[in-house]
């Protein structure tokens, strides 16, 4: 082998006549990975006799140099130095510029993209494969020739079968022997006999003959099998039943541990009682091992699965998490985190101790045992009950100390955010350290992406009063600010909005970034960017905050009165501008400036176009609401427009908070209008006694009837007239009585309204019980029986 000026030519002493070229090309990084990228042409060539070139073919390769252990304290030099050496596709004439590619490397910084590919790519954290337990071990050495000596084992005594089963299990774990024993259907069904009938006479038999079918349970075509001599059932079985005797296990030695040991005797069979329960425990372990991950194999199908939901594998499983073995932990919680996708399995855990379980694994030394229990964490997050029972268990605090686990904080910032969409928790977020640390979070960024996890839970986290302060200690309000309006981040522009909201020590905070947000409301920015801003001034109902300036310095009303327009902006940024108007009304001179620029007729407008919509028309009353407290709109709202009509409309509305707003408004504007005034007191007391109304107009109806007569009617009249004098003349007293009352009743509430017109305000009650009083007898009652005794 020699090295030409142009490559690499590499030659076979044994084979003259052909020749293998291999010609060194680019050299570049990888674009995702730290890693050197050579890319190089191979020529293989035949040569004749002579030496001449007789058949020859190019083609094309690259190879890539993962450099994984560089760190930005990695010496590039030395390192580059030891590439070259290594890589025989780089000469070393080109050590400089492998220096320079490694150099880039350290600095470059990773792309957001590039972090969730990584995080994507991954390895999935799996249960460790099975090793063969203690206790095991053979001296001889099995081989497939030799099966039927080991089925022979199989019908002899518990030693016997334990070397057999020992035995066949060696060839079992070679995968190439597993097709050849699938055809010995003689040495299977005697292993499934003997498991079938010997399981609970020894752990280690038992544990071996599952073993052995575990091995076929390890690839999918084999699953038939396994089902076949109903080893899943047979595992069911055996988990159920060493749970149980644990449980037995545990009382007894608690007893023996309850009673005070009076002499050494006593303590060393405590002690040995101790020892032993060590012993038997770590073989349960083993079994339980083995047996639980055949179980999770098989649950690949999900027929099987739902059989073993049936059996209660769930509240088994979590028995299981009692144990401190971690590798059974990680076999159990992978197998949870398996049935946990399904709803039925989810449901189950919530009625078991589930979070309770998990909760004490976190944290953990274990690496692969913390990110299974946080990813099944993840999973049960979803349902709102158990998140109730990870803040009751206290995860809030562990979970938020894994923000300094970089492997770990991911998954606790996707638990974290799921807790923070629940209001009732939001304010538990305040008593740990969680806040101060996504804060830290958010400066480290920069100007990179920030995760949408870790962005979303500040949102969620804002919308509490107490948190909002917490994020604006120090100077971390005008972080948020500066990043938001320098990137022009709609996500953090929504934190801000949502910190603005609240009362308190906060609110003042703005004013020193009113202009800017101001600044940010025009047509030439992105419509969800000056939704977010016009939203947090929207929420700025600061009284020493002179909003004219601000309307004439930034010129907002023209572009205010445009978006006021049905279909001119999408619905949310229309209903921000809504709100922005209620805002800026509160003040008089900001009021009379809109009035001016034709505001009120385009908010009238809006409202017939958006009256299906609640939250437009409770927004557009409480506009009118502010308007009418000052003398120029009220003038125009009352003798220019119908929206004292409109408010009168929505008075009956159904929803409530729209019912609100307008009597409050239609009270300011009885008071200032006297025509208005009698329309709206008229319509109120018809509201309110509208079922008494419709009783007596109705009933003046059935009486009008019952005596409009045509002339057929009056002779018949004059006929019962002769025939019965004195009946006649009793129902014509009854008439008259009856004709009496009802005018009297009918003065009565007359002068009701005037009472009402005076006070301002109608009280049915009183006068029911002043028209009790004079009828002696119950309103309804009285009228009811009244017309049964002229009929």
């Amino acid at each position: 082998m020699y090295w030409p000026a142009n490559g690499v030519l590499l030659t076979w002493a044994s084979q003259p006549s052909y020749q293998l070229k291999v010609k060194a090309g680019s050299l570049d990084v990888h674009p995702t990975e730290k890693a050197l990228v050579v890319q190089y042409e191979v020529e293989a060539a035949v040569l004749g006799e002579t030496g001449d070139h007789m058949l020859g073919e190019r083609k094309e390769g690259q190879k890539i140099i993962r450099v994984k252990s560089l760190s930005p304290s990695t010496d590039v030099v030395a390192l580059a130095r030891k590439v070259v050496e290594e890589c025989k596709l780089i000469p070393p004439s080109r050590l400089p510029e492998v220096e320079q590619l490694l150099y880039y490397l350290q600095n470059r910084k990773p792309s957001p993209a590039q972090g969730k590919v990584e995080r994507k790519e991954k390895r999935v954290v799996k249960p460790r494969e099975l090793t063969p337990f203690e206790g095991m071990e053979l001296n001889a050495e099995a081989s497939i020739t030799g099966i039927d000596d080991y089925v022979e084992l199989l019908y002899e005594g518990i030693p016997e079968k334990i070397r057999g089963s020992a035995l066949i299990l060696q060839l079992a774990r070679n995968p190439d022997n597993l097709e050849e024993l699938l055809h010995n259907e003689t040495a299977l069904g005697a292993l499934a006999r003997v498991l079938r009938e010997d399981w609970k006479q020894s752990v280690e038999l038992a544990t071996i003959i599952i073993y052995i079918f575990f091995c076929f349970s390890s690839f999918s075509q084999f699953h038939g099998v396994v089902s076949h001599y109903k080893i899943g059932a047979l595992c069911m079985n055996v988990v159920e039943h060493e749970v149980k005797r644990h449980d037995v296990w545990r009382e007894e030695l608690h007893k023996k541990s309850k009673s005070e040991p009076e002499n050494g005797s006593l303590r060393r069979d405590q002690e040995k009682a101790l020892r032993k329960y060590h012993d038997l425990l770590a073989k349960q372990e083993q079994l339980l091992r083995v047996s639980l991950y055949l179980l999770l194999n098989l649950a690949e199908d999900t027929r099987t699965e739902l059989k073993m939901r049936n059996k209660n594998i769930v509240g088994l499983l979590v028995k299981v998490l009692e144990r401190d073995d971690e590798e059974l932990l990680v076999l159990v919680v992978s197998f949870l985190k398996k049935l946990s996708i399904f709803l039925e399995n989810k449901n189950d855990m919530a009625e078991v101790d589930t979070v309770e379980q998990l909760a004490r694994l976190i944290p953990c030394d274990h690496e692969d045992l913390l990110n299974l229990t946080l990813r099944l964490l993840l999973n049960l997050s979803f349902d709102s009950g158990l998140r109730a029972k990870m803040v009751e268990v206290g995860l809030l605090p562990k979970l938020t100390a894994l923000f300094g686990d970089e492997n770990s904080r991911h998954i606790a910032l996707c638990i974290l955010y799921h807790i923070s969409v629940d209001d009732r928790f939001k304010a538990i977020f305040a008593y740990t350290d969680c806040i101060p640390q996504l804060m830290q979070m958010l400066y480290g960024h920069g100007e990179e992406k920030i995760d949408d996890e870790l962005i979303s839970i500040c949102i969620n986290l804002a919308a509490n009063k107490r948190n909002a302060q917490l994020m604006c200690e120090g100077n971390g309000l005008k972080m948020l600010m500066k990043r938001a309006l320098k990137m022009k981040d709609c996500l953090m522009m929504k934190i801000i909005r949502n910190i603005s909201q609240h009362d308190g020590p906060t609110k003042p905070l703005f004013i020193d970034y009113v202009g800017d947000l101001a600044a940010q409301i025009s047509a030439e920015e992105e419509e969800e960017f000056v939704l977010e801003c016009l939203g947090t001034l929207a929420n700025l109902t600061i009284p020493d905050l002179d909003w004219e300036l601000v309307l004439k310095e930034y010129n907002l009303v023209p572009f205010l009165k445009d978006r006021l327009k049905p279909g001119s902006a999408e619905d949310d940024l229309i209903l921000e501008v809504v709100i922005m108007i209620g805002t800026v009304s509160m003040d008089d001179a900001c009021a009379i400036m809109l009035a001016k620029s034709g505001i009120i007729p385009a908010i009238i407008e809006l409202l017939n176009a958006q009256q299906e919509d609640d939250e437009f028309v409770c927004q557009i009353v409480y506009v009118f609401y502010q308007m009418v407290f000052h003398q120029a709109t009220r003038d125009v709202i009352i003798k220019d427009t119908q929206a004292p009509a409109y408010l009168i409309d929505l008075m009956h509305d159904k929803n409530t908070e729209i019912r609100k707003v307008c009597d409050n408004t239609l009270d300011i504007i009885a008071e200032y209008d006297e025509e208005w005034g009698k329309k709206i007191q008229s319509e109120k007391f018809r509201f309110h006694n509208n079922q008494w109304l419709e009783m007596v107009e109705s009933r003046q109806a059935d009486e009008a009837e019952q005596y409009l007569y045509d002339d057929n009617r009056t002779d018949l009249f004059y006929i019962f007239w002769g025939e019965n004098f004195f009946s006649c003349l009793f129902f014509s007293g009854v008439f008259l009585i009856t004709s009496f009352l009802l005018i009297f009743r009918s003065v009565l509430l007359i002068c009701c309204f005037c009472h009402v017109f005076e006070r301002h305000q109608v009280d049915l009650f009183r006068f029911q019980r002043h028209s009790d009083a004079f009828t002696q007898k119950p309103k309804h009652k009285n009228s009811v029986n009244l017309s049964v005794q002229c009929n």
